[in-house]
């Protein structure tokens, strides 16, 4: 089955498209309905028609988008009509929810005329708080977007000029820089003159491209000056060159812009081109020359950008729209406007600069991601995007004058990372306290590449002091393949100035079987013991570990050499899981095989503790295969005598009970309705398991079919902060661990 096959078949399963309508408010009983539309819709009716800007407090508006086509120009189907366009439609509302959680109602309008499809359009503006113009046919389309830019009071975006001529102007930003060359000396040539490459060269001549130095081609070669018919778009780069082909105009051209057909470069062009050129060959599916050609055609570097997901430098347009247009609703902006444009390249620019997260770089089958040639676009997979496109556009508009609302910028950014995830809110909670008071955390495995691109986003971001446990030579060359640039502490245990750690170790453990000559080869072949030694001396504040160990051979160290609180004999392993709109604290789910109640009292409370830390008010469910003694053995006892310590405990100030069952514990209606006299009196968000083959299943289940985020294991019980990660953790988990290990160290 080919791949068209498998496109129908993923559009008519049903049901039938891609998109739905869903509710977001409570619609269960006669109340929530008489709430949700008569006569409760009354009263904010009525306060929008004394308000209409109450329609952004009361409704939807403020987050929906009306992607609107008559169908005259579908990229790579041309004029197919507006019936035929709305599975596109379709597809561009799908991106806007997925890469920005904007909501999107799609228009086809079956209109020709220009005067009447900008008639339509500026009638729906009490619908919408901003409007996506697509696949609307050149010249008429720069038409229709400026007459509605200039009679509608929110954002019109026609994404088919501006799309490209953003991110080819990121792309363009970063790959003069690569190639050592300058803006104002830069000279372009265009193949192509339809709406994306005239509203491409104008965002070149925004950026600070001479619009001199641009040569436009089309179909019949150079728009020259003395070619008659020009309408007003083509003639603003129509230039007099002394060449009347395309061929003639690449000779020692800068950059090559291809917005047109496929296979009309060839690599002689290329090579006739300026030192290091830059080739932007978009024609899709075949680009004006192939990315392996273009390389192929000269010595020297040739940075070359195409619209294929399958070569570097993608230019794809969801790069921008999604982040453009969630910048200018959030600030409810009554336009997108040049500064907006400009800020949202400048950001993508900046981003693809930064260390690139592990996630990304596995989506795109692991192949290296970093700045350079052949990485001058950020991909669009990439999550920070969001964070860093979407604040650029809103500060822009600020600055414009063209917001009608202020946000704070760092407070807005939390709410972005909100909209991509619970784990991300939660999260934030914590590196927020971390940064507040960063403390020193030793990486026990400093050599690896992953512990010190984290050492460098935590010194970055001013999470903690990160110290690097490793050979400096190796790490300074790790971090320069990386392209990180900055001066992290790092300490060596072999080079022969640790004598006092081997003493200090020998001290502590003498009597529990180690030898002087074996504390001395402890700390010069074992990180993970130096590492321990180093925070229990105090000389670090918490220390990370586990990376490229088993978890109980990274857990051995710390704990018989930092050992466990004086309020605890056991440590235990907790993970955080964030759902939609729940968060629930799993425990213990990595270290104790069969705890007895003791121990399950202990995990609780320090269970409960760390969730404070997430400023989550502890609600605690002893789980169990039955429900409040309907079972009678050892196995329920054992939970039951753990609830009753817990009762009698003073330091307890958070409900607990149990023995319950697990559905019991999250669902409210099971626990108040049948139960009503349990202690909680909200379903619980932490769950404490019986054993650890209980709590490492239940863990992974909630994660992986239940869709669960988790953020874990964290350490709880020891006596100075430790926590250790799981082999194969990405660089963002080391940064998260790292902020809970601060806040720990603080408390």
């Amino acid at each position: 089955m080919g791949l068209d096959d498998d496109a129908r078949d993923y559009h008519r399963e049903e049901p039938p498209g891609k998109i739905e309508i869903s509710t977001t408010k409570p619609t269960n009983t006669q109340r929530d309905l008489s709430l949700a539309y008569s006569p409760g819709v009354a009263a904010p009716c009525r306060d929008i028609d004394a308000d209409p800007s109450r329609g952004y407090e009361y409704t939807a508006k403020g987050n929906l988008v009306g992607v609107v086509s008559n169908g005259s120009a579908v990229l790579g189907l041309g004029d197919i009509g507006a019936q035929a366009s709305k599975p596109v439609m379709e597809g561009k509302g799908v991106l806007f929810k997925r890469f920005a959680d904007i909501d999107v109602f799609d228009i086809e309008l079956d209109l020709d005329d220009p005067d009447e499809l900008v008639t339509a359009v500026r009638a729906m503006e009490p619908t919408f708080g901003g409007i996506n113009l697509e696949d609307i046919k050149a010249p008429e389309c720069f038409e229709v977007e400026d007459r509605l830019r200039e009679a509608m009071d929110v954002p019109v975006f026609h994404d088919d000029q501006h799309g490209t001529a953003i991110i080819t102007g990121a792309a363009l930003l970063n790959a003069v820089d690569v190639a050592g060359k300058s803006l104002d000396e830069l000279d372009v040539v265009f193949s192509g003159a339809g709406a994306s490459a005239i509203a491409t060269a104008r965002f070149y001549t925004s950026l600070g491209v001479p619009e001199e130095n641009i040569v436009m081609c089309d179909s019949s070669g150079v728009i020259g000056t003395d070619r008659e018919g020009l309408n007003e778009y083509k003639s603003q780069f129509a230039s007099d060159i002394g060449a009347d082909t395309l061929e003639g105009a690449m000779v020692d051209a800068d950059v090559f812009v291809g917005l047109s057909v496929g296979g009309i470069v060839s690599r002689d062009m290329v090579a006739s081109m300026a030192d290091n050129p830059i080739v932007f060959a978009m024609a899709n599916p075949d680009p004006e020359i192939g990315y392996e050609d273009a390389k192929a055609a000269r010595d020297d570097t040739v940075i070359t950008a195409t619209g294929r997901s399958d070569y570097p430098n993608q230019v794809n347009n969801v790069l921008g729209f999604p982040f453009i247009f969630r910048g200018a609703l959030d600030v409810r902006a009554t336009e997108i406007n040049e500064d907006m444009k400009r800020a949202a390249a400048e950001a993508l620019a900046e981003l693809a600069r930064q260390d690139v997260p592990d996630a990304v770089v596995k989506a795109y089958g692991d192949q290296p991601l970093q700045y350079g040639p052949d990485y001058v676009i950020p991909k669009p997979l990439d999550p920070r995007v969001l964070f860093e496109v979407a604040p650029a556009v809103a500060e822009a508009a600020m600055d414009a004058g063209c917001a009608r609302t202020e946000v704070d910028l760092q407070a807005y950014e939390e709410r972005l990372e909100a909209r991509l995830g619970k784990s991300r809110e939660m999260m934030r909670v914590v590196l927020n306290k971390a940064k507040s008071d960063p403390k020193r955390v030793a990486l026990a495995e400093g050599g690896d590449e992953k512990m010190i691109r984290a050492a460098y986003q935590m010194q970055e971001q001013g999470i903690a002091e990160p110290v690097l446990v490793g050979d400096p030579d190796e790490i300074a060359e790790t971090a320069a393949e990386f392209g990180l640039e900055f001066d992290p502490e790092i300490v060596h245990p072999a080079n022969g100035e640790w004598d006092h750690y081997a003493d200090h170790l020998y001290e502590l453990r003498q009597r529990k079987g180690i030898t002087k000559r074996e504390a001395h080869d402890m700390i010069r072949g074992n990180s993970n013991a130096f590492a321990s030694v180093m925070v229990e001396r105090g000389d670090a504040d918490a220390m990370l570990t586990g990376l490229t160990h088993h978890y109980p051979s990274a857990l051995r160290p710390p704990l018989e050499i930092i050992g466990t609180a004086p309020d605890a004999n056991y440590a235990a392993g907790v993970y955080m899981l964030t759902f939609k709109n729940r968060v629930i604290f799993a425990a213990d789910t990595t270290v104790n095989l069969d705890p007895d109640s003791g121990v399950l009292a202990e995990i609780t409370r320090h269970t409960g503790e760390l969730a404070r830390r997430f400023n989550v008010e502890p609600r605690a469910a002893m789980l169990s295969y039955s429900n409040f003694g309907s079972v009678e053995n050892a196995d329920t006892r054992k939970i039951r005598e753990a609830v009753s310590e817990l009762h009698a405990d003073d330091a307890v100030d958070f409900p607990v009970d149990g023995e319950m069952q697990a559905d019991t514990a999250v669902v409210e209606e099971i626990l108040t309705g049948t139960y009503e006299f349990s202690q909680l009196d909200e379903p619980a968000n932490v769950l404490v398991f019986p054993n650890l083959e209980s709590g490492n299943i239940g863990y992974k289940l909630l994660q992986r079919l239940g869709g669960a985020e988790a953020i874990g294991p964290m350490l709880v019980g020891m006596d100075k902060p430790v926590h250790v990660l799981q082999r194969g953790d990405e660089v963002k988990d080391i940064v998260n661990l790292a902020g809970v290990a601060v806040v720990d160290a603080q408390g």
